[in-house]
């Protein structure tokens, strides 16, 4: 059996440095420092509605210091575990040690969660907005992850829409007339529109009914004319 640890006259039980229950001892003041680092900035990326490009490799950097943090996790249990001590109710420097450990933890994967969260409500909303295709400078700002997660969510949505018959993303606003007037800004070409065909070349103007409009609009192929 594993002698139990020896007690001092006077002192109690015997007990590590306090040092020991210092995170920056623990964790090393640069990895302590760099995590909250890379947590502050990570947990506001985003935060105004604008999609910004996907940061690999701050995500990558906390990623990493999570692992570590498990691993931190795990060999002070060990240490209690092998010096007999019960994880549940001991209260030592290697339980404040994995205390912290989990708390990082915690917060390291709270912070990535909002992260992709905000991204990704993000990335519906230009769904509604744009359509089913994105423009390049958006698409090269998401990462390969997210570019399947537009497509998954633009293929549900058209599914409803079409199950339902019904387009969604039109008049999101109640138009107080089912015709506008728009100018083509960019080469369209021949389309099919509900009621009739156009050719939609570059500086023509229509009158078009703003369901068959509203897409071109949102990719900034066409404006409306407004009295």
């Amino acid at each position: 059996m594993r002698p139990r640890p020896k007690y001092f006259p006077g002192s109690g039980p015997a007990r590590r440095p306090d040092s020991a229950l210092d995170p920056e001892s623990r964790f090393g003041p640069s990895e302590s420092a760099c995590g909250r680092a890379q947590i502050r900035r990570i947990s506001w990326l985003g935060r105004d509605g604008q999609l910004k490009p996907f940061n690999d490799d701050l995500f990558n950097q906390v990623i990493k210091e999570c692992s570590s943090h498990h691993v931190g996790l795990q060999a002070l249990f060990r240490n209690m575990q092998e010096e007999g001590l019960d994880i549940q109710t001991t209260r030592n420097a290697d339980y404040y040690g994995a205390l912290i450990h989990h708390l990082s933890l915690t917060r390291n994967k709270r912070c990535l969660m909002a992260y992709m969260y905000n991204r990704a409500d993000v990335i519906r909303s230009l769904r509604w907005k744009l359509g089913r295709v994105l423009p390049n400078e958006l698409v090269t700002k998401l990462s390969n992850s997210e570019k399947e997660y537009f497509k998954g969510y633009s293929a549900a949505l058209d599914a409803y829409m079409n199950e339902m018959n019904l387009d969604l993303t039109v008049d999101m606003v109640p138009p107080k007339d089912p015709y506008i007037q728009v100018r083509v800004l960019d080469d369209i070409g021949e389309v099919l529109l509900t009621d009739r065909s156009a050719n939609l070349a570059r500086y023509s103007m229509h009158f078009l009914k703003r369901t068959d409009a509203e897409q071109y609009i949102c990719q900034g192929l066409m404006e409306e004319l407004l009295s």
